[in-house]
């Protein structure tokens, strides 16, 4: 069954479109198998109709109904924080329009509760349990997820609750199953300026390692996960200690959650420090041990030398996690490392700090002081400033210290990752350039495992709906925001420090749209094993090879950028952290005269630029024409 066979009404007439800060629409809206299109009425006869909405309906986080006689108000809140209201003449085109987006936008190919019944009816499930679930799938054929399907149905018939639990986990994993990711966009996205090997992959870590090894021979590539059988969330090869064989990897990985061993994330040119990332140590209520996990992380440091474990959790929950099999590295077994615990939020608080303020932006009723009481009792600021915190510190022991990092949380997917990439930008100049921070996204984050899949499949608003209608029994699934609480805190640099970095917000709100709604193949699935099983790059473009086009890199750079070799220290203060008002109030605010100073600033730099370039020329030109100095220029 195709996309198209579920959609209902594929065009309605006379649909109005409205959009905070912008006039009223109407014209055409039609419903295709990825997109939402509004095409308005012409003006007058012999007038072409302009396309007022491309919407990409992945993009779409929720869908919201409202009937008022014979028409209805459909709004649609989007990934990106846009909200749009459809006004549609009719009740029955309303509901099915509703209905059709609903079955789109989630991604998989559908069919209908019929498939459903005759299980939930077996397990004596009520009815209006069903009606809240998502349509099934056909993914369900696929063997291994019949065979999880199965064993909940069989479960379920002792009216068991962890087999309730086993269904919803065989639903979810359906649902973000392979087949599901190669109906996406991506894979039909053909434009016509680019070819789908460009930008695959951005930069290769065989080149990045070339990289380190003119300076050290300390370290060596390692493809001991060639078929992920090591770690399925790291990609095929690793750079590692040149001292550690593939054995002694093998045995460390089953020490760390997930299989994932430390391994090099940043080599510091300076002072031939290093920074390394992993998974916690499965030390477990025992205290167990790893020689071979001690070997790795004792070969990092010389005799006499000490290093860090920056842990981005508190020590309270660490030692919790050593209850249910993980835990920390203990002094005893690693007596070079000496423990830090910072911790960072994730999970639920994280995404409810994050519906919070987006509610808060888009309350147009707030006065000053009732706005910065909102804005306080949401945290987000207070998430930016442990970030900054966190990342300065193991920027400081590699910089200041002079020592070696080791830095994990518990899976060492989400702040582990934040944290690592973070400290790079405040070390590494090239990480502040165009090009050096697309390798470092690809790097440490899309290279290094974070599930963007799982974590972007839904934003603000769905998630403030599920909440609230979530049965007592089954919490709502909360997706951890580190991708976007990466790239306030990146904005926040760029604030700090208007020069050092070549990139500008634009890039920042791309990267950030992209994430949970892409024409590219970039951010889909959740590890380099998924992509290869789907054949991203294989069959998607990529979003580097869209950004590297001479007209769309422009876009992106910073007018006032002027290289800067030294490492930016950001200023952690209260007064310092600012609401990034680009992304939250894009969609609330115009930024009509802000977008007018950056064209004047964009201006008066190409006019320097061709100014000085022009003195330049006339200087040479008038040193040739002399004799002597052109003698002169000779020698």
């Amino acid at each position: 069954m195709e996309f198209s066979e579920l959609i209902k009404t594929a065009t309605v007439e006379s649909v109005l479109l409205s959009c905070a800060g912008q006039p009223a629409v109407k014209g055409t809206l039609c419903i295709t198998s990825h997109h939402l299109l509004l095409s308005s009425c012409p003006g007058g006869e012999g007038q072409p109709s302009a396309v007022e909405l491309w919407l990409l309906i992945r993009n779409v986080d929720a869908v919201e109904k409202r009937l008022a006689g014979s028409s209805g108000t459909i709004t649609l809140r989007c990934k990106d924080l846009k909200v749009l209201q459809l006004e549609i003449p009719g009740m029955e085109e309303c509901l099915n329009i509703a209905s059709s987006i609903e079955v789109s936008r989630a991604g998989v190919q559908r069919v209908g509760r019929s498939r459903w019944l005759p299980t939930v009816f077996a397990l004596g499930l009520p009815l209006t349990w069903v009606n809240t679930q998502p349509l099934g799938c056909v993914c369900t054929g696929h063997p291994s997820c019949q065979t999880l399907w199965e064993e909940a149905r069989m479960g379920f018939a002792e009216r068991t609750f962890p087999a309730f639990l086993q269904l919803c986990s065989a639903v979810l994993q359906a649902l973000s199953s392979v087949d599901s990711v190669m109906m996406m966009y991506p894979f039909f996205h053909r434009p016509q300026s680019l070819r789908l090997e460009e930008g695959w992959p951005r930069l290769p870590i065989e080149q990045h390692f070339q990289q380190i090894a003119t300076k050290t021979t300390q370290w060596r590539l390692s493809d001991v996960n060639q078929d992920f059988a090591v770690c399925p969330t790291y990609p095929p090869a690793v750079i590692v200690p040149a001292a550690v064989s593939e054995e002694t990897l093998r045995r460390a990985a089953r020490f760390r959650q997930g299989g994932r061993f430390p391994v090099l994330s940043y080599y510091h040119t300076r002072n031939g420090t290093v920074m390394l990332r992993s998974g916690q140590p499965l030390t477990g209520p025992n205290r167990k041990r790893c020689p071979e996990d001690e070997m790795l992380l004792g070969s990092v440091l010389d005799e006499g030398e000490r290093g860090f474990i920056i842990d981005t959790r508190s020590a309270q929950t660490a030692k919790q996690a050593r209850m249910t099999g993980g835990g920390t590295e203990p002094k005893s077994s690693y007596p070079q490392w000496k423990r830090l615990h910072r911790p960072l939020e994730r999970g639920r608080p994280l995404q409810e700090s994050f519906i919070k303020l987006v509610e808060a932006c888009n309350d147009a009723s707030l006065g000053m002081d009732r706005w910065l009481g909102r804005l306080g009792g949401c945290r987000w600021l207070s998430h930016v400033k442990a970030a900054l915190s966190t990342a300065c510190l193991a920027a400081q022991c590699l910089d200041r210290e002079e020592s070696c990092v080791l830095v994990h949380g518990a899976e060492g997917t989400d702040t582990t990752l934040l944290v690592t990439a973070l400290a790079q930008v405040i070390l590494d100049p090239g990480c502040r350039t165009l090009k050096g921070f697309q390798e470092l996204l690809e790097r440490e984050w899309i290279q290094a495992g974070h599930p963007f899949h799982l974590r972007c499949a839904r934003s603000a608003y769905s998630h403030a709906r599920l909440k609230q209608e979530a049965p007592p029994l089954l919490p709502f699934p909360a997706k951890k925001k580190l991708s976007l609480l990466f790239l306030d805190c990146v904005w926040q640099l760029s604030r700090q420090f208007p020069f050092s970095l070549e990139f500008s917000e634009g890039l920042l709100l791309t990267l950030f749209d992209n994430a949970y709604a892409s024409d590219y193949g970039t951010f889909l699935c959740n590890n380099e094993k998924e992509r290869c099983l789907c054949k991203v790059k294989e069959n998607t473009h990529s979003l580097w090879a869209w950004l590297d086009q001479p007209e769309e890199r422009k876009k992106y750079l910073n007018p006032l950028y002027s290289p800067n070799l030294l490492v930016i220290w950001p200023s952690v203060e209260p007064q310092s952290i600012q609401l990034w008002q680009g992304l939250f109030f894009r969609w609330i605010r115009s930024s009509q005269y802000l977008d007018e100073a950056w064209a004047e600033i964009w201006r008066l730099v190409e006019g320097s630029n061709t100014a000085v370039k022009e003195s330049t020329e006339n200087r040479l030109s008038h040193s040739l024409s002399d004799p002597a100095a052109r003698m002169e220029n000779e020698r």
